[in-house]
């Protein structure tokens, strides 16, 4: 029988649309190696990573009539040099450039007839340097079959290829009728599951038109945040030091009984921090009680912003909490924040599947399975999605070149011009902004307003400046 997808992945690809991908992006930043590595070189390294995960070799073939959901099968024409591909910038390119290049390598959308993944070596960048863009549709990664494709560029684990590497045959339209059949008849709560979906899309404008004549629930106070969205991106990288956010945390918390501060706390604090600076640089106004609804899937294994380089045994879940813009004390903000956090965590609200048995570089994977949380809650009232990823903190190669940054790109969701994702690695926490490139023109005073909060915070909790 065919390896079908879940309805989860399914809903992936139907819901898919040209203003609204739905794969996750990661961007790598390596220093020049001492030998030559060059794109022949990459595509070597990956084509060997990727052996032990045929899924990366697959594509999605649809069922005749929508009788059941698509299944995977092998590519026959499967090409990874389609798949690595090459860029560059005017030497010597700037942080700034590799941004520009990143906001419009994401919106395009992956193609359907080939597996769903996509990796660009981009050359050029200042003092030898160069980055590694990878593209990884959310259908595609589910943390134990097939992994995120930059989380196997980046790993020291090997992972044995399988037995036969020949392509199998295409099912036919036939086979996949009978195995559909069968399926339902052995499945019936999918077949049940396949018709709602069904009626769901046939009845979509309709649906679509009562949603905006009813209205939603409150998602916290209406901003610039909520809106449809186009096609064209931005996106920014926002370096900082993880040694600040540890300071703060302990700072908060010295002395003071009040509740156990995290590092994602602090991340949240920032973050509320800064979108009530953004908000005040565009003119409006902040009202003492408006607040952004922020959905935040965080890993329940670890909360100091580190990780171990053993092997990876987390759960995600999925955090709704109110991130107080109308706040002026920075510290108030971080106590309302982990307070919040903390209710959210003890009360189990809503989790994910677990990731087990995952070695090595598991970021960029958990940021996979993070967005595909935050997909199956669209649903949910909120106003921005947060995904705090502790990273390893040593130096991780590709192919003998080392990583000296690293950070994610989520996708955005439907009427949500900003996504903010986070992964720390080596001594340093980066935001990624990813944001509509016209409802958020101003990305940058956003990403400036980050280092602003952490100024903000060290000194409402030490008395002193970051340096």
């Amino acid at each position: 029988m065919s390896n079908r997808l879940t309805p989860l992945d399914t809903w992936f690809l139907r819901n898919e649309t040209a203003t609204c991908p739905m794969h996750v992006g990661s961007v790598m930043v390596f220093e020049a190696p001492d030998d030559e590595h060059d794109h022949a070189r990459l595509v070597e390294h990956i084509s060997e990573r990727i052996a032990g995960f045929p899924r990366y070799r697959q594509r999605v073939r649809e069922v005749p009539g929508g009788l059941a959901d698509p299944v995977w099968i092998d590519d026959p024409a499967f090409d990874v040099t389609y798949h690595v591909r090459r860029s560059a910038l005017p030497q010597p390119g700037s942080l700034e450039q590799l941004e520009e290049l990143v906001a419009r390598i994401m919106p395009r959308l992956l193609d359907r007839d080939r597996p769903l993944w996509e990796v660009y070596l981009v050359e050029g960048l200042a003092d030898g340097r160069f980055a590694i863009i990878t593209k990884t549709h959310q259908a595609l990664v589910d943390g134990e079959t097939a992994l995120d494709i930059a989380h196997l560029i980046v790993d020291d684990s090997r992972h044995e290829p399988p037995a036969d590497t020949d392509p199998a045959p295409d099912p036919g339209a036939a086979r996949l009728v009978l195995d559909a059949l069968v399926d339902t008849t052995l499945h019936p709560s999918r077949g049940v599951e396949l018709a709602r979906s069904a009626v769901s899309s046939a009845f979509a404008p309709g649906l679509r038109l009562a949603r905006a004549l009813t209205p939603a629930p409150a998602a916290g106070t209406p901003s610039p945040l909520h809106t449809t969205v186009g096609r064209a991106r931005r996106w920014a990288a926002v370096r900082t030091d993880l040694a600040d956010h540890r300071r703060i945390r302990a700072g908060i918390a010295r002395g003071r009984a009040v509740e156990v501060v995290t590092v994602n706390d602090v991340v949240l604090a920032v973050l509320a921090g800064a979108l009530r600076t953004w908000l005040l640089a565009r003119g409006g106004s902040v009202r003492p009680d408006d607040r952004i609804r922020a959905l935040v899937p965080v890993s329940v294994r670890a909360d100091d912003g580190t990780s171990p380089d053993a092997t990876v045994r987390t759960r995600l879940q999925a955090c709704f909490v109110d991130l107080p813009i109308g706040e002026p004390s920075p510290a108030m903000r971080l106590h309302q924040v982990a307070f919040a956090m903390r209710q959210q965590l003890e009360g189990g609200e809503v989790a994910a599947s677990s990731l087990t048995g995952v070695a090595g570089f598991a970021s960029p994977t958990l940021h996979s399975l993070a967005a595909r949380l935050s997909g199956a809650l669209s649903r949910r009232p909120f106003g921005l999605v947060v995904a705090n990823v502790p990273g390893p903190q040593r130096v991780r190669t590709a192919d003998g070149a080392s990583m000296i940054g690293t950070c994610p790109v989520l996708p955005l969701p439907p009427e949500h011009a900003l996504a903010v994702g986070l992964t720390s690695y080596d001594g340093t926490i980066t935001y990624g902004l990813h944001a509509d490139r016209d409802a958020v023109p101003d990305l940058d005073v956003l990403a400036q307003a980050v280092h602003d909060a952490i100024d903000e915070l060290e000194h409402a909790t030490r008395g002193s400046r970051r340096r």
